[in-house]
């Protein structure tokens, strides 16, 4: 039953972080969707004359709109795997789980926050002329864009989400095992 719970969760932060980059892509789409808009519809922005304020509001509720929005699922799943795994597999499995998604977690944010760092930082290495032979517009700063695109959910949102996954489900795990639900039903 532990390895059951180990394997069961070291995969939990790879579809929490998963959720999350699928999340920033879907908040990113709306924020595009209501900038065409606003281009559209609010006469001299597009062309940058003076006077001309874009709606910066409608974008900032946008973006804590979805944040909410996107949040949900993530935060569902930190909160029922406890339960379902100690209601369904036992103790000894939800310590595995516990165990696993530490373990996975930890190592995944590590990478997440540095690997995105790293893509960020080398856009910026090339805009400042760090990088011989690389210079913003050409084929290496293209593809320090789009590195840059996935870096900075990477240490920004999924890297960090992964920290309140594992002790969220560390919680609710104590809460659970506190009340005596899993005593009651002889899985202790």
């Amino acid at each position: 039953m532990v390895v059951i719970g180990l394997l069961i969760g070291g995969g939990l932060p790879f579809v929490v972080a998963a959720m999350t980059m699928t999340s920033v892509g879907k908040a990113a789409g709306d924020m595009v969707v209501e900038i065409r808009r606003q281009f559209k519809e609010i006469d001299g922005l597009l062309e940058g004359r003076e006077g001309v304020k874009p709606d910066s509001k409608k974008c900032v509720d946008i973006s804590t709109q979805a944040a909410l929005r996107e949040m949900i699922g993530p935060g569902v799943v930190a909160i029922l795997a406890p339960v379902i795994i100690g209601f369904s597999l036992g103790t000894a499995a939800l310590g595995g789980m516990l165990a696993g998604a530490l373990v996975s977690g930890v190592l995944l944010a590590l990478f997440m926050a540095n690997a995105g760092g790293a893509w960020d930082n080398a856009k910026k290495a090339i805009e400042q002329n760090h990088i011989a032979g690389a210079k913003k517009g050409d084929e290496a700063h293209d593809a320090a864009v789009i590195g840059d695109t996935i870096g900075d959910p990477f240490k920004d949102t999924s890297g960090p989400s992964l920290n309140i996954l594992i002790k969220l489900m560390s919680i609710v795990a104590v809460v659970l095992a506190g009340t005596g639900e899993l005593t009651k039903n002889g899985l202790l």
